[in-house]
């Protein structure tokens, strides 16, 4: 849409939506699978289709569910090693292969078993290994 063709927003029909809608902090199951089903609605009718005011309202939902599911279903962080052994099973990565990395089998075994804390220089070369950043192990 060109910034000719593109409306303008109307604080009026943006207040019809709100009271359609009445969005609020999202408390419960039972709000967040309503304030979902807006969202679905919403975005059924495809991006380019919506208004400004649908747009401004959409996000505010979406910023209320993305508040409401990180408090309701907190992702525990993992510690090193079990992201070690994840990325080395979707990988197909041995222990052998990371000889150079830890020095010793006896030491990557440790480490892929939990027994030994990964260290920072490790978690370093691990990041490089497989591309993605060291905080991940530590």
């Amino acid at each position: 849409m060109t910034a000719t063709k593109r409306k303008k927003f109307n604080q009026r029909i943006y207040g019809e939506l709100l009271l359609d809608v009445l969005p609020r902090p999202i408390e419960t199951e039972v709000e967040n699978e309503r304030a979902l089903a807006v969202v679905d609605r919403l975005m059924s009718k495809g991006e380019d289709n919506l208004t400004p005011e649908e747009t401004t309202l959409l996000e505010l939902l979406v910023q209320l569910i993305e508040r409401f599911e990180e408090k309701a279903y907190p992702i525990p962080e993992a510690p090193g090693y079990r992201v070690l052994r994840t990325l080395m099973e979707n990988r197909s990565v041995k222990q052998a292969d990371l000889l150079p990395i830890f020095g010793s089998r006896g030491i990557a075994s440790e480490v892929y078993n939990g027994k030994r804390a990964i260290s920072k220089a490790q978690a370093k070369k691990l990041g490089e290994f497989f591309g993605i950043s060291p905080a991940v192990f530590i």
